[in-house]
């Protein structure tokens, strides 16, 4: 996938049309500037993650010299859901048994975070989050869990305030081995909930 960049200049004026679209012909002085920081907010901070090759952000790592367990746990991240275009938000997990090299933990978190910033499915970010893992350092397995609440079940449909989604997501080692993913699960904290 080639990463691009949303256009601002489109999302300015489709702003423009939504305001209209819901009544606010005539921008008040102090909506003047709302579509252009629309356009800012969502082309710069919120769908930022199309210009980003998760794989790449992994970058060259260091050589693996253990092949121990890694997790890296309770990553904040937001996301919008593609079916209503409103938020969801809440923590990653993401863990992995090195091949020959690792990667900077940070770099895991940045993955996360890469991938979120896109119109997304929680059940689909998750595989990503895994896949990107794999293609990115080529470790014997990767694992991702997933807990979010999101506003499509808060403040519209079911209006279920606190609900929470989990998904999980398991490659090469974790697949095969379920006492991996068990000692996974337990790291993360999800055997206590």
């Amino acid at each position: 996938m080639r990463p691009t960049r949303p256009d601002r200049r489109r999302l300015r004026a489709a702003a423009r049309r939504f305001l209209e679209a819901i009544g606010e012909q005539d921008l008040r002085r102090d909506q003047a500037r709302t579509p252009e920081r629309v356009a800012e907010a969502w082309a710069d901070e919120i769908l930022s993650g199309y210009g980003v090759d998760p794989r790449r952000v992994l970058g060259r790592g260091f050589p693996a010299r253990d092949r121990d367990l890694v997790v890296v746990r309770d990553i904040p991240f937001t996301s919008i859901c593609v079916h209503h275009l409103l938020p969801f938000a809440g923590t990653a997990h993401v863990g992995y048994l090195p091949g020959a090299r690792i990667a900077g933990l940070s770099k895991i978190a940045r993955v996360v975070d890469a991938l979120s910033r896109r119109l997304q499915l929680q059940e689909r970010l998750t595989r990503q989050v895994t896949t990107a893992v794999m293609e990115g350092l080529a470790p014997l397995g990767v694992a991702c869990r997933m807990e979010a609440e999101h506003l499509c079940m808060t403040v519209r449909g079911a209006r279920k305030r606190g609900a929470r989604v989990v998904t999980t997501a398991y490659e090469g080692a974790f697949k095969a081995r379920p006492s991996l993913r068990a000692e996974f699960l337990r790291l993360t904290g999800s055997a206590t909930r």
